[in-house]
This record gives structure tokens, C-alpha cells and sequence, in this order.
């Protein structure tokens, strides 16, 4: 069995807008235009309203399907290696996953790289699941969602909170994350020809933009979640594409969960891309996967 001719559009898609965005000398004003247009892989999830708003002055974008839970929410972080994407990129893809899961969604449009490095990602994404509990959810009825660099956000923030001792989300999706910042698994190289988004090239330029610090170490485990003590984090789903970059990095965070007795599962996808999920609506295979994800919502968030 192949991939669905949708599927295989996709890819030729995201190949297309890499090969616009990577042409050398442009300005990364222009790049992150390019990179925008991603959106326009995705259909608009029908009975699917937006509203922007400001929480505590992180902007976002609710995605709020029709009939929603009132109670509970989801948390969701974009792509684009901390440098390019935004909560429009995302908007469409949120929004399908919303659905799924029957709540809104609140995609968040965290401050980017180089000008705001590692970690104003993460206290973006603090700051805005904190104005969600100030809004009244209760920590175990948001769920934390993202891919790529999204996916990995979705992690960190759990494992932050830990850190300090405070009540995490209930459930975590984290799809396509970056979880070994030092570039060294297989796949990095070996998918170089199945990746239609992704090179170690621009991998190596995310993380110069967004890991100034020269004290952090590309090992340290506050960063490579590959390393980190994933005691105590909630429930989470792992997914990512066979025919990426960080396949095996999804493999192995994957493993790392079962290791620390964490509640997962990981859900590879046959010749999938890298954040697969802007296919959302056109591509039957992520269509499938989206409510898997919704599913897993369903049965994890307030239990």
C-alpha cells in the first residue's frame, strides 16, 4: 500500500515552499512570508469560528469549534524552528485538531528567534497557559499540543511546570518534535532525500537563531528532552513521519516515555513528512491521525 495521491501532493508542496524559502541571500522578512503560505496546505475546518485575543500579552488565536466544551481548552504551539511560522501558519491545522477533540483551541504566537532566543518561546507559552488557568481551566483540563519545534514546546512546558512543583496539563500531543538538539540520530542524514520541509542545513540555522547562550549545551536535557527526567509528565501522544528528518528522534523520545512509565503511545506515519499536520482536510492520512489525536484528548483531558 503507498501513500494516497493527496499525500504525495503534500510533499511536493512543502517542497515547493522550501525551495522558494531557501534560495541564498534572502532576507529573513522575505523567508518567514515564504514560510507563511504553509496555511494554504490546509482546508478551513467547517463549524470552526476564530477570535484573536491578548494573553497577558502574548497574542493568540482561539480556534473554537462548534459545540465545544466549555471547560476545557488546548494549548497550541506552531512550527518553524522558533524562527519563522506564526499562530496564522497554524491557525487551520489547530482548528482540525480542535475539532476532533470537541474544545477550543488557543494557538499561541510565541516571540521568534534570533531577535528573542531560547527561552522566550517557553515563558511565552507559560505566560499564556498561566492567563488560561486565570480564565478558570483547571491544569487537567488543558491539553498542550504542537509540532516541530511546536511539538517540542508542548513537552517542555509540562516538565517546566514540574520543575517548579506545580499541577501540568492533562495530556500532551507533541507531533514532528525536536528532541536531540545535537543532530545525531540516523535519520538526520539517512531521510535527507524523504524530508520535503526539513535539511540539516536549516536545522543548524533554527538552532544557532534560537540557542544563543554559549553556556547551553546542545546535550543539556532543559533543551534536548532526549536527556530530560520525563518523571510525572501526563499523558502523551507522540507522532511523526517515516520520511522525516527527526523520525528518529519522535522514535526515541517515544521510548524515553516508556521508560520513565509515563501514559503514551507513538504513532509513526507510513512516509509521512515532517509536521504532516498542515496537510489537515486535504490529506486523507493526517485526517486519520487528527482524530486519533482527538481521540487521545477525549479520554486523557479531566481524567
Amino acid at each position: 500500500m503507498g501513500v494516497s495521491t493527496q499525500a504525495q501532493q503534500f510533499a511536493q508542496f512543502l517542497e515547493s515552499v522550501s525551495a522558494k524559502s531557501s534560495v541564498p541571500g534572502l532576507d529573513l522578512a522575505i523567508v518567514r512570508d515564504i514560510v507563511e503560505t504553509h496555511h494554504l496546505a490546509s482546508t478551513e475546518p467547517e463549524g470552526v469560528t476564530y477570535a484573536e485575543v491578548n494573553a497577558d500579552g502574548v497574542p493568540g488565536i482561539w480556534c473554537i469549534p462548534e459545540g465545544a466544551d466549555p471547560d476545557r481548552a488546548l494549548l497550541h504551539f506552531h512550527f518553524g524552528g522558533s524562527v519563522t511560522a506564526s499562530m496564522h501558519s497554524d491557525r487551520k491545522a489547530a482548528g482540525h485538531i480542535a475539532k476532533a477533540a470537541g474544545v477550543r483551541s488557543l494557538v499561541v504566537d510565541f516571540r521568534l528567534a534570533p531577535e528573542h532566543p531560547y527561552p522566550a518561546q517557553l515563558d511565552d507559552a507559560e505566560t499564556a497557559y498561566r492567563w488560561l488557568l486565570s480564565r478558570g481551566y483547571e491544569p487537567r483540563n488543558i491539553g498542550s499540543t504542537g509540532h516541530s519545534i511546536g511539538g517540542t514546546l508542548a513537552v517542555m512546558l509540562p516538565l517546566r511546570l514540574l520543575a517548579k512543583g506545580e499541577a501540568t496539563p492533562g495530556a500532551i500531543i507533541s507531533i514532528s518534535p525536536w528532541t536531540d538538539l545535537t543532530l545525531q540520530n540516523a535519520t538526520v542524514n539517512g531521510n535527507e532525500g524523504t524530508d520535503k520541509m526539513l535539511s540539516r542545513g536549516v536545522l543548524e540555522l533554527f538552532r544557532g537563531a534560537w540557542l544563543q547562550d554559549p553556556a547551553l549545551e546542545f546535550t543539556d536535557p532543559q533543551i534536548s528532552l532526549v536527556n530530560a527526567d520525563l518523571t510525572g509528565l501526563p499523558p502523551t501522544s507522540v507522532h511523526y513521519g517515516e520520511h522525516e528528518l527527526l523520525a528518529d528522534d519522535g522514535a526515541e523520545f517515544g521510548r524515553r516515555l516508556a521508560n520513565f512509565k509515563v501514559t503514551s503511545e507513538v504513532r509513526p506515519m507510513p512516509e509521512g513528512q515532517h509536521s504532516f499536520i498542515l496537510g489537515a482536510g486535504h490529506v486523507p492520512e493526517v485526517d486519520q491521525a487528527i482524530e486519533q489525536m482527538g481521540q487521545w484528548l477525549r479520554r486523557h483531558l479531566g481524567a
